[in-house]
């Protein structure tokens, strides 16, 4: 979770992102140890006799590089919440795609929900979108008190 104030302007902005523990390297480097491994032990054992144990060391590699693909590619995805002037906007790019959300400041309101997890969404006309789906609850009340903060500043 990053938070940025720009001061003088007093716009607001509020980017959350996917927790990824590896590189995009690190899990090229922790695949490809795999597979090698794992090919060398299949082999041994097919060099005894056991030869079936190939096609399912391949079966399960395949399984395992297809997971490693589905991260990757949502390694990327975060959602960004900025407030500047009478706009409040909540970008969310997910695999590749963007979805925004424009609310006036004026109107919007911070919602937290706390069953069964905490739940954080803007809402304003009937219209609501979450937010903080990548926090923590702990990280959810600390950006819902940022926003909240942010928004009623509006008068100052």
């Amino acid at each position: 979770m990053g938070c940025e104030n720009a001061g003088e302007s007093g716009s607001f902005m509020l980017v959350t992102r996917r927790n990824s523990s590896l590189s995009s390297s690190g899990r090229r480097l922790v695949l490809g140890s795999l597979i090698l491994i794992t090919f060398a032990i299949s082999l041994a054992f097919a060099l005894h006799g056991a030869w079936l144990i190939l096609p399912f060391a391949g079966a399960e590699m395949l399984v395992l590089y297809l997971a490693f693909r589905y991260i990757a590619q949502r390694a990327g995805d975060f959602e960004r919440i900025s407030i500047d002037g009478d706009r409040v906007l909540i970008e969310r790019w997910e695999t590749g795609r963007v979805s925004r959300f424009e609310f006036n400041r004026y109107w919007a309101q911070v919602v937290l929900q706390r069953e069964p997890r905490d739940t954080l969404a803007v809402r304003s006309h009937g219209q609501q979108v979450e937010f903080g789906r990548y926090l923590t609850d702990e990280q959810r009340r600390e950006a819902a008190r940022a926003i909240k903060q942010k928004l009623s500043s509006r008068y100052q």
